[in-house]
């Protein structure tokens, strides 16, 4: 399949792309590493005019660290997502992610950004980036704001973003000590396969008790936008961790999540893996956040 026809750019910082991107508007789409767009546009379900390639700005690569906040380059690829020492160690649930995501030259190609971008219901980063409360930086020629990424993702393929502004970096807070999070996916082969479910916990527990003091539950696949289980949520607060404690909440999560019949599994399947993945993870959270008191 060939590409259709389209104006290359290559701006070299940020704000050279923003300047062209208030220009160019919904004429255009940006370039990372391409492991979505340049097959959308294959297939004909996108035909820009413009195509503005990202890779020579400095400013989006890297991570950086200070003052308890970890900030995270829209160019970082999730190949450098899942080695990075810098999100290993603090964000181990995202990391994981990373790691499962596609086949080894996707993962050295996708950026993280390009994963939360293309708002896939099955997407691998969205529910251990929510699950520790991530934001994401817009920036245009004449605005720089903060979305939290639960409400980023508003559908498949949809975002909050406008057309002429550009996914700079994802932000979140350092999770303390006496927390933890973790990440499973479920899919019918161990590479090249979307998720049938995905959850991701994190936990922070009180020092003083061992009770839980705060849980974010995020369910992949089994809804249109990666799902928190609030109510889920609330069964933990206060409590103290035990087998039967996370079997509750997997029940409740369950029912929280709302999935469909397709071809790769049915809704009964997939809410029954509801359950068990979000048991799994919430006993792998705990014992990581026991582990960093």
């Amino acid at each position: 399949m060939l590409l259709p026809k389209f104006r290359y750019h290559e701006p070299a910082t940020l704000e050279e792309t923003c300047e062209m991107m208030a220009d160019l508007g919904n004429r255009a789409r940006l370039l990372a590493g391409g492991t979505d767009l340049i097959v959308n546009m294959k297939k004909k379900i996108l035909d820009p005019e413009h195509v503005v390639f990202l890779g020579r700005i400095e400013e989006l690569k890297g991570i950086d660290s200070h003052d308890g906040t970890i900030r995270i380059g829209a160019l970082m690829t999730v190949a450098e997502i899942a080695e990075s020492p810098d999100i290993k160690t603090p964000l181990p649930a995202l990391a994981h992610g990373a790691s499962v995501l596609g086949s080894p030259l996707i993962r050295n190609l996708a950026t993280v950004a390009g994963n939360l971008v293309s708002a896939r219901p099955a997407a691998d980063l969205p529910p251990s980036l929510m699950a520790y409360a991530a934001k994401v930086v817009l920036r245009k020629k004449d605005r720089k704001r903060q979305v939290p990424l639960k409400d980023f993702i508003q559908g498949p393929g949809k975002t909050a973003m406008e057309p002429e502004e550009i996914l700079t970096h994802i932000v979140l807070d350092r999770p303390p000590a006496g927390s933890g999070a973790a990440y499973i996916k479920l899919g019918k082969r161990k590479a090249l396969e979307i998720s049938l479910v995905n959850v991701a916990s994190y936990l922070s527990l009180d020092e003083s008790d061992d009770s839980v003091a705060s849980a974010r539950i995020v369910m992949g696949a089994v809804g249109p936008t990666p799902l928190r289980a609030t109510s889920a949520e609330k069964l933990l607060i206060g409590e103290n961790p035990s087998q039967q404690l996370f079997e509750r909440v997997g029940e409740a999560a369950g029912l929280e999540s709302r999935p469909i019949d397709d071809f790769r599994g049915s809704a009964e399947y997939r809410r029954a893996m509801v359950k068990v993945l979000t048991e799994r993870t919430l006993r792998a959270a705990y014992e990581l956040a026991r582990g960093s008191l």
